[in-house]
């Protein structure tokens, strides 16, 4: 079966604990939430069909090492990323960025994981599915996006309810333009002893909104 893809490109990593390094990104199409601040709505509907043999050669032609799949939400097209993923060269690393969702089962070890939890700020807050904690390791990233001190808080009490900050590597950023500030998080974070990465967007703070970046 194919993939849809909507773009291909080689860029910086501008999240997670893997930001600044080059990465090859492969953003697939489709996407099952709306969440209001979404700043990659073009991916909801825009692409076209690759073989995963086609990705798979694209992935392994590159001399990045570092390979991230994204959307979008790119499980919705599960099946067909376990096929790529199979035939990536070993020596790659591969990170799988995803809403929260749908489930992380069967998703290989060596993919690193880094899963948003949306809050009501995102318009989606109720979306995570729990189960996914249970597929997750220490590698693996949770990411919170905060519109408003209400999302701090709810993002608080996620980490506290799961202990969040002492199984999984935990990112913390800021919607653009959002109603709380930079060093507001940051200082709740150092009050609230949260052991989280706050984090900007790199890419952003380069390219600004330019597409493929």
């Amino acid at each position: 079966m194919p993939l849809l893809v909507n773009e291909i490109f080689t860029s910086l990593q501008g999240e997670s604990s893997f930001s600044g390094l080059p990465c090859l990104f492969i953003r697939l199409t489709g996407c099952n939430l709306r969440c209001i601040w979404c700043d990659t709505k073009y991916a909801y509907d825009e692409g076209k069909e690759c073989s995963t043999v086609e990705i798979v050669n694209i992935i392994n032609a590159s001399c990045v090492p570092l390979i991230e799949f994204t959307g979008g939400e790119p499980l919705l097209q599960k099946k067909e990323i376990l096929e790529v993923i199979a035939g990536i060269d070993p020596g790659k690393t591969v990170l799988l960025e995803t809403n929260g969702s749908i489930s992380l089962e069967y998703i290989p070890e060596r993919v690193v994981k880094i899963v948003d939890v949306k809050l009501k700020g995102s318009g989606e807050n109720g979306s995570f599915f729990e189960d996914n904690i249970g597929f997750l390791n220490k590698k693996d990233e949770i990411k919170f996006v905060l519109a408003d001190i209400f999302d701090y808080n709810e993002m608080k009490e996620c980490c506290l309810k799961y202990d969040l900050c002492n199984r999984f590597g935990v990112l913390i950023s800021r919607v653009s333009g959002s109603g709380i500030t930079d060093a507001e998080i940051a200082g709740n974070i150092i009050r609230d002893r949260l052991n989280a990465r706050y984090q900007v967007q790199l890419h952003k703070y380069i390219w600004k909104d330019e597409k493929g970046r």
